[in-house]
């Protein structure tokens, strides 16, 4: 059985997500629910990042890469991490929630289907920041959870950091801080309590080709390179997560 059957026979489909909207994490399971979330997204842009060679051949029409195909191997690459394996879900709510965030990162997939396979075109802009931010996006429609790539070299303007980002920000950029080390804080967010949680990202080989030197030259996006070196701060993943 399909990953996409299994998610959509919990509960029946967009319903079942809407329970969970209606259904903030305990307080006691948020922590551990944020960081499975972070490991998820970072999973999927990880496959993405790994065919990007693929998606950007434009002697290629149909590449192969579908929505079935992409969730397949987000699923492994977080096995991998966390030992879970989402295509034996165990109908928990916490699970419900990483079902949500994996059907939401398959849609955009499939969403992008006429970009990845348009024969003749090389840079389609369907890359590993584009498909983490829609996919944020689409999960937060379906579960009420915040979670979107933020950093102060920004470029989309919704990734603009707020004022409780760019002050963790500035935290994981100070030399003392722990690399990879996760930040959260107990907080208020509209007169409810919610949990805030970030998870710094650092910069890969692969990301220097549009972010790293010579600062200023134009990269294959049209953006100007901000000189990022391999192994520096690239920015984190934000949350925000209501808990009772």
């Amino acid at each position: 059985m399909s990953v996409q059957v299994v998610a959509r026979g919990i509960g029946g489909g967009l319903l079942a997500w809407m329970l969970v909207m209606g259904n903030p994490v305990h307080a006691a399971n948020e922590a551990e629910t944020g960081e499975l979330l972070v490991k998820l997204v970072s999973a999927g842009r990880a496959v993405v990042t790994e065919n990007q060679e693929l998606i950007n051949d434009a002697s290629k029409g149909d590449k192969g890469f579908t929505p079935q195909v992409f969730e397949k191997k987000q699923v492994a690459k977080f096995k991998e991490k966390t030992n879970i394996d989402l295509s034996k879900p165990d109908g928990s709510a916490q699970t419900r929630l990483l079902l949500a965030l994996l059907e939401a990162g398959r849609e955009v997939v499939e969403d992008n289907q006429f970009k990845i396979n348009k024969q003749g075109i090389g840079f389609k802009g369907f890359i590993p920041a584009v498909w983490g931010r829609l996919a944020g996006e689409k999960f937060g429609q379906k579960t009420g959870i915040k979670l979107k790539l933020t950093n102060m070299d920004y470029r989309f303007p919704g990734n603009k950091p707020d004022e409780f980002e760019a002050e963790v920000l500035k935290l994981f950029a100070d030399a003392n801080y722990p690399k990879g080390k996760e930040y959260t804080r107990m907080t208020v967010v509209n007169g409810k309590p919610a949990l805030r949680m970030m998870a710094p990202e650092y910069a890969g080989a692969k990301c220097l080709g549009c972010h790293g030197e010579p600062v200023g030259e134009r990269d294959i996006t049209g953006n100007k390179k901000e000189g990022w070196k391999e192994g520096g701060l690239a920015g984190a993943i934000s949350l925000v997560i209501p808990v009772k």
